[in-house]
């Protein structure tokens, strides 16, 4: 089903967690013939990688923290952009809006709710966010990313809509690429990330931990591993102390080749990483943020744990023995690390954007499309050759071998 020639306005900013998945929304929407414009704030229109063909529009957003001084100052500002949004949406006659949460999204979904505009929110995590919280209620659909999602009421079930979390292209494009050759006597390429600017943490386990490793698995190592700029000259001093390989940076233009040539991922648990882990099919140490709004990062790695793809260790008892223990837990042989890569691989949803956008289309002129209510085309099921079921309201697909 298409639809030409229509407008979308994507709300988002603040972070690439929110941000990403609408460029790789927008690409898919200007493929389909459609307009498409974004709304975010100063830091969300600093983010590499917005579609030339998308026009941003930075409005005032305001945030609300634990200081009652700044809470009037921040309703003024969102004030203000609602204000600008409402123009905005005057000029360009939006079909519909999608808010991708957090703070710049806000004054975007108030004005299209409060216009009567048919209004979508995404959430990328497994835990609803504080602004998508505010207007579930009110908005036309919720898509989602996980088929579990904390502080979701029943009532919105009924408008609930598993879609999965929208990646880059170039990772999405590494899903039929098999799970590199892992043997007892090659090499385990060990890939370490801790977000844009790392983790300490990371920094500080990560090597020791590999170190404690036997031997027969030790030798074998090659590590690449992003850490803070302050954090890169201790860290290369430790990998040479242990005799471990490993290239470090602080940023990696070409991190999805490294993901696609890694053995094993050890990092953070946040909604964009999770989602290229289970695009690609990687198994995964996740060390969960632990001030992450809401625990929300834990939320997001339990999926995948539960699976079989990946183990969680909280950071107050993520020290170099257990990360080792880990290690060892999954790459002691090559076909139980093969197993975990598929059981990743599993919990992916490689229609994510095109879902979402079926989803958005559905709104400005056309009935709800059967096929994201009852995901007869939906999530893993249509690349893998299974049958969507239904978990409650929440539309969902079943985890299904893709042999």
């Amino acid at each position: 089903m298409t639809h030409s020639n229509r407008h979308y306005v994507l709300a988002a900013g603040g972070t690439g967690g929110h941000i990403l998945p609408a460029f790789a929304l927008a690409t898919e929407l200007d493929k389909r013939g459609h307009h498409v414009a974004l709304i975010t704030d100063e830091r969300g229109a600093q983010i590499p990688g917005k579609p030339d063909f998308m026009p941003a529009h930075v409005l005032p957003a305001g945030r609300f923290g634990k200081n009652p001084l700044q809470w009037l100052r921040g309703a003024k500002a969102v004030w203000e952009g609602r204000k600008m949004a409402m123009r905005l949406f005057e000029s360009f006659q939006p079909s519909a809006v999608i808010g991708f949460g957090g703070y710049p999204s806000l004054p975007s979904i108030l004005a299209s709710t409060s216009a009567r505009i048919p209004t979508i929110i995404h959430e990328q995590n497994a835990v609803l966010g504080r602004v998508n919280r505010l207007f579930a209620n009110r908005v036309d659909a919720i898509a989602t990313a996980y088929p579990e999602v904390q502080r979701l009421k029943p009532l919105q079930q009924g408008k609930t809509h598993l879609v999965g979390n929208p990646v880059r292209a170039e990772v999405l494009n590494l899903r039929k690429r098999p799970f590199p050759p892992y043997e007892e006597e090659g090499l385990l390429r060990v890939l370490v990330t801790g977000g844009s600017q790392g983790a300490r943490v990371l920094s500080e386990v990560v090597p020791d931990g590999l170190a404690m490793l036997a031997p027969a698995i030790r030798q074998r190592l090659q590590v690449t591993q992003q850490c803070r700029p302050e954090d890169l000259t201790a860290v290369r001093e430790r990998y040479l102390t242990h005799g471990i390989p490993a290239e470090l940076g602080t940023y990696f233009e070409d991190m999805a080749t490294r993901l696609a040539d890694a053995h094993l991922f050890i990092g953070r648990a946040g909604a964009s990483t999770i989602a290229e882990l289970t695009a690609v099919g990687r198994p995964a140490i996740l060390i969960p943020l632990p001030i992450a709004t809401d625990d929300h990062q834990a939320a997001n790695a339990r999926e995948m744990a539960k699976a079989g793809g990946a183990r969680m260790i909280r950071q107050e008892k993520f020290g170099p023995k257990e990360l080792a223990k880990q290690i060892k837990a999954l790459a002691d042989n090559p076909e139980g690390l093969a197993n975990a890569a598929h059981a990743a691989w599993n919990c992916g949803r490689p229609k994510a954007v095109e879902d979402l956008a079926d989803l958005l289309e559905s709104f400005g002129g056309a009935d709800m499309m059967d096929v994201i209510r009852v995901g007869g085309n939906n999530a893993r099921g249509a690349s893998q050759g299974v049958v969507a079921g239904q978990t409650s309201k929440t539309t969902t697909a079943k985890k299904e071998s893709a042999e």
